[in-house]
């Protein structure tokens, strides 16, 4: 499991080179309205709405151990449990780097539909867009996925440079973690119960035990 940062440090973290506007001259970031109106984060999620069982996760896109449950664990539970209607998954966005941020902004550029879609390809391919540590390479590496999930480079551009959203997403990221207690990634909520990464058939056990309350 991945250990956060504080609040401060990862602000600080964070806020070096928090828009592309940092990366090179072609991601210059406009400039924000003086009164600009607040924006509200949703955080999106897979499964029935009327879900017995909801289970928040918080995890970075930059996290191998996250990484690892969405190639293993993911699967299974989404077989099992979320396509059959009895779990409702939420993903919580962790920021350890601006590379976790900046797949974020690019994965929820497409709205929720292809969020979920984007998001499993994000730790699927972590090892490879995540790889450089060229800030220009993972942007370009970002949009590749974008543009396999069908949008265009002004969308992308759009999206990637807006940095009133980047720092509402770091501000509800910090809120959420801090109202959660929230220690390391990644660290699911089972019906509001907290719990560290495990195995499936642990996870499994706990997701029939609250069906069967």
């Amino acid at each position: 499991m991945a250990n956060l940062f504080t609040t401060a440090a990862a602000t600080l973290a964070l806020t070096f080179g928090l828009g592309l506007g940092a990366v090179n001259a072609d991601t210059t970031a406009t400039p924000a309205p003086a009164a600009a109106a607040a924006i509200e984060i949703q955080d999106f999620g897979i499964g029935a709405a009327d879900a017995k069982v909801v289970i928040d996760e918080f995890a970075s896109f930059t996290c191998p151990h996250c990484a690892h449950f969405h190639e293993t664990v993911y699967p299974l539970l989404k077989a099992e449990f979320i396509d059959t209607g009895k779990v409702r998954l939420v993903y919580h966005e962790v920021y350890f780097d601006r590379y976790g941020l900046w797949a974020g902004m690019m994965a929820r550029c497409g709205g929720e539909m292809r969020y979920i879609g984007i998001t499993d390809t994000l730790y699927s391919t972590q090892k490879d867009w995540a790889a450089s540590d060229k800030p220009t390479e993972v942007v370009e590496n970002l949009k590749k996925i974008g543009r396999a999930a069908g949008m265009d480079d002004a969308t992308l551009d759009a999206c990637m440079k807006d940095n009133d959203m980047a720092k509402a997403l770091v501000d509800h990221y910090e809120t959420s973690f801090k109202a959660a207690g929230i220690e390391g990634t990644p660290t699911f909520l089972i019906n509001g119960e907290k719990h560290t990464n495990m195995a499936y058939p642990d996870l499994k056990a706990l997701i029939e035990a609250e069906l069967a309350k």
